[in-house]
């Protein structure tokens, strides 16, 4: 009798770490670096309301990547089908949410929709670059890279 237990790659789950975490927190981490550089450079070309804008932006952003990560690491605990399923159409609902928030607010007196449109569409990329030079695609550090001492550099 021979026992198969070869079982289906949609059925296997995660069980480890999370490196979705690590990378989200390292990515609001840097989102907070550089927030008051965004802010200044809105409220110097739009006064106080650019200042509101980009900050309501920033914030918008950090929480999409949040929400990115929860809901990755979630699923992945469950099977890797549902991680595929929950990563397509979380993207579809997180961009629904933004595209929402700023909808929301679009006619309120404090926003200027500029400053909002750039601080969202430029921190979402300029983070996801930021990030890519300090995370490992490889299964023996997934996540970020961590940071070598200068002996194990030169061996």
């Amino acid at each position: 009798m021979s026992s198969n237990t070869n079982s289906s790659v949609l059925a296997m789950r995660d069980t480890g770490p999370s490196p979705e975490a690590q990378i989200s927190r390292d990515i609001v981490k840097r989102g907070v670096i550089v927030a008051p550089v965004f802010v200044a450079a809105c409220w110097l070309a739009w006064g106080n309301n650019g200042a509101w804008s980009s900050a309501y932006g920033l914030l918008l952003v950090l929480c999409n990547f949040m929400l990115a990560a929860g809901i990755i690491a979630a699923a992945a605990r469950i099977s890797y089908a549902v991680m595929l399923g929950s990563m397509l159409f979380g993207y579809l609902l997180r961009s629904a949410i933004v595209a929402f928030a700023i909808f929301v607010v679009r006619d309120a007196a404090w926003v200027e929709l500029i400053a909002l449109g750039l601080t969202v569409v430029v921190s979402h990329i300029g983070l996801l670059f930021w990030e890519m030079r300090y995370v490992s695609a490889s299964l023996t550090y997934p996540g970020i890279r961590p940071v070598l001492s200068t002996t194990e550099e030169q061996q």
